[in-house]
């Protein structure tokens, strides 16, 4: 799943700010705060991209040839996209 800047600029006000409003942390610099929030938010969209890309070389690279798009395709994709989460600590 791919966010552009804007929208995780957006996704990280709104936590911020819900995190202030509920009274669960007070901040001494929330623009840091908000800065740290969308770097997190970053990387972790970037990991899924990153795992995306890993998946599709792996049904690629296997020695029977699967179609894209096919069912076969989807029920692997579903699969090794899944492993590489939990490995990765992300499921």
């Amino acid at each position: 799943m791919h966010f552009s800047d804007e929208k995780i600029l957006h996704y990280s006000h709104l936590i911020v700010n819900a995190i202030y409003f509920d009274d669960l942390v007070d901040y001494d610099d929330e623009e840091a705060v908000r800065k740290e929030v969308k770097k997190v938010m970053s990387d972790f969209f970037g990991m899924d991209e990153k795992i995306d890309a890993f998946v599709k070389n792996k049904i690629r690279s296997l020695k029977r040839k699967v179609q894209p798009a096919g069912r076969e395709w989807e029920v692997l994709y579903q699969k090794y996209f899944e492993e590489e989460m939990k490995k990765r600590g992300l499921m």
